[in-house]
């Protein structure tokens, strides 16, 4: 099984930093996703969720404003200017993730019609951890 490096970064630092089977990112131009060995590409992202699928085949979803993708052969690298992570190790920690997340989607929500699809999937993504 091929994978890929898989680099996720914000002013803040860095919020994913390892390998993984594919990633989808909400490129301008709607949804795409990319595996190891995918051709290279720069392009812009919009509003919307990263699904990682990991080596273990879970599912990790990065909650984005925008942000920019260099896609290479061997590796993706991913700027953006804020992300929150869908993740936790129990209940309070994952709603807490949601309310970051939620606070996120609402300081994007005048600029963007996507919001509530973007809202909808965080929702589902964080059903997939509780």
């Amino acid at each position: 099984m091929d994978i890929l490096k898989l680099e996720i970064l914000t002013p803040n630092g860095e919020i994913f930093n390892d390998q993984a089977i594919s990633v989808t990112l909400p490129g301008e131009e709607g949804e795409f996703g990319v595996l190891a060995n995918h051709s290279s590409l720069v392009t812009l992202l919009e509003a919307g969720v990263i699904d990682i699928e990991k080596e273990d085949k879970s599912v990790e979803s990065i909650l984005i404003n925008w942000g920019v993708v260099n896609v290479d052969e061997e590796k993706v690298i991913v700027l953006v200017e804020g992300a929150v992570a869908i993740r936790g190790e129990n209940e309070s920690a994952i709603a807490a993730a949601l309310d970051d997340a939620k606070e996120l989607i609402n300081s994007i929500a005048d600029s963007n019609p996507a919001i509530a699809a973007v809202s909808a999937k965080i929702e589902s993504a964080a059903q997939r951890l509780i």
